[in-house]
């Protein structure tokens, strides 16, 4: 599961990395922490529009949806999507064929579980450049007030060793695309099975992770701080 993300880069270092404009760059700003279970608008570049960068809202909702009453509790299982059933789960297929995008970011945030305890843990690139998490999006029109959104899913697929010892309980991370494959993801004319392929566990080679504090989760947690590092005695100073 990936439900916690963060975004600290500006706008000029993120148009740059992936060559795409943010459509209102003044409505963007670094995001330290951000968690899923406030749908927050989040940069996202869709296959529609490869060279922009869009505000969509976290938690995706299929154009089928129609129980408002049930909406948020229905966003808070689209978070995710898992990879290995994005074609055959209703709310996703049509978006997996159709409507993919790339979900910003420059680090993650997963728990381990250790004597019956949860332990934070920051996880980002080893160069820490920001990266594009594979995602699915979908527009939703709310026919009781007309407004239109767009929202989106972030994909997961197995855990690669780095995050099967961070994440040991689900043993599942974000699907992160190299930069050779993230033009590859948002290309229309790719079959399923070669979208497919691409939902794979990146190389932990490539990245580094560390225990932080428990600032996290506080209400006050979108700081710098929130990234730094802080060991736990009982983790006996583990740092990955």
């Amino acid at each position: 599961m990936c439900s916690h993300i963060s975004l600290s880069k500006n706008t000029e270092q993120l148009e740059k990395r992936f060559k795409a404009n943010f459509k209102n760059k003044f409505a963007y700003k670094p995001i330290f922490h951000a968690s899923g279970f406030t749908f927050p608008k989040w940069p996202v570049i869709k296959n529609t529009e490869k060279d922009k960068i869009d505000l969509l809202s976290w938690g995706l909702v299929p154009d089928w949806f129609s129980d408002t009453t049930q909406l948020n509790q229905f966003r808070i299982g689209t978070l995710n999507a898992r990879s290995e059933e994005m074609f055959e789960k209703p709310s996703y297929k049509k978006s997996a064929q159709s409507k993919r995008c790339l979900v910003l970011s420059d680090g993650f945030y997963e728990w381990m579980t250790f004597n019956k305890q949860k332990y934070p843990h920051f996880i980002h690139l080893k160069d820490n450049e920001p990266f594009a998490m594979a995602g699915i999006w979908d527009e939703w029109k709310n026919q009781q007030t007309g407004d239109l959104i767009e929202t989106f899913s972030i994909l997961t697929c197995d855990a690669n060793p780095l995050m099967s010892r961070i994440h040991n309980v689900g043993k599942r991370m974000p699907v992160i695309l190299t930069p050779e494959t993230e033009s590859l993801w948002l290309d229309n004319s790719l079959t399923q099975s070669q979208i497919l392929s691409l939902a794979k566990p990146y190389d932990d080679s490539l990245m580094e992770a560390y225990t932080i504090s428990k600032l996290i989760s506080s209400k006050d947690s979108n700081t710098e701080e929130v990234r730094r590092p802080f060991l736990y005695s009982e983790l006996e100073m583990r740092l990955f």
